[in-house]
């Protein structure tokens, strides 16, 4: 079982990622981050390690973006 320490809610993912739950939502419906449920509430819960993946892509794609041509 893994620890659920390792993971974060809907609420806390969105404020980490600075996106609404919504957009969270629409992400893990369309398969752009994957969801977990908790075993017992059924609640959605995000993996901090592929948060904090999916914040170091978006920074690489920005930087990329700002590089002069």
């Amino acid at each position: 079982m893994p620890k659920l320490d390792e993971y974060l809610q809907i609420t806390e993912a969105a404020e980490m990622l600075g996106v609404c739950r919504n957009t969270l939502r629409n992400w893990g419906h369309s398969g752009r981050i994957e969801e977990h449920r908790h075993p017992i509430n059924n609640y959605r819960l995000y993996k901090r390690a592929d948060l904090e993946q999916l914040l170091r892509e978006t920074e690489k794609s920005v930087k990329a973006k700002r590089k002069p041509r």
